[in-house]
């Protein structure tokens, strides 16, 4: 068949490795259509790039099955992409003028919250969300217990949580 791409011998290896591999595909997680589709791509391939089957290196069946894991991957690759016409084009539009000055004002005013924190509450804080530490990365700098950690930033955000209303 190799050689040749003799009909006849593809129609044979169709009839009996199409409906294994449309199964293999569906056990692995495709729906009934998409087995079918990627069933008939995997047959496809194999018609189509016959010429690259190397014997010495592997069976038919697991030549043929390599190509269908690979393109089921292929597939949930694809699902997985935004759709191009869902995907933002040129920049961002600029903000109303109004929401840029509310943003500028609410920040300021967490500035001032978090500068009127007491000084262990604050640190915590700063190494919490502006030093992007984890709460057992900050107790192993600053030897506290992790309940104690965990606690003042705790308070800290509750008094920010105020201080923003």
């Amino acid at each position: 068949m190799v050689e040749a791409q003799d009909r006849a011998a593809f129609a044979e290896l169709f009839a009996h490795f199409a409906p294994r591999v449309k199964s293999f595909l569906m056990r692995s997680g495709a729906s009934p259509t998409l087995a079918e589709d990627c069933a008939q791509e995997v047959m496809a391939t194999v018609w189509n790039k016959s010429h690259l089957y190397d014997p010495t290196r592997a069976t038919v069946s697991t030549w043929i099955f390599t190509i269908a894991r690979n393109r089921r991957i292929d597939a949930l690759r694809k699902d997985r992409r935004p759709e191009p016409e869902d995907l933002p084009w040129g920049p961002e539009p600029e903000p109303p003028v109004a929401d840029v000055m509310a943003m500028q004002q609410e920040t300021e005013m967490l500035r001032v919250a978090i500068r009127a924190l007491p000084d262990a509450q604050r640190e915590l804080i700063e190494q919490a969300y502006f030093g992007d530490l984890s709460h057992r990365e900050i107790a192993a700098r600053t030897g506290l217990p992790l309940g104690t950690i965990k606690s003042r930033i705790r308070l800290a955000l509750d008094r920010l949580r105020h201080a923003m209303k």
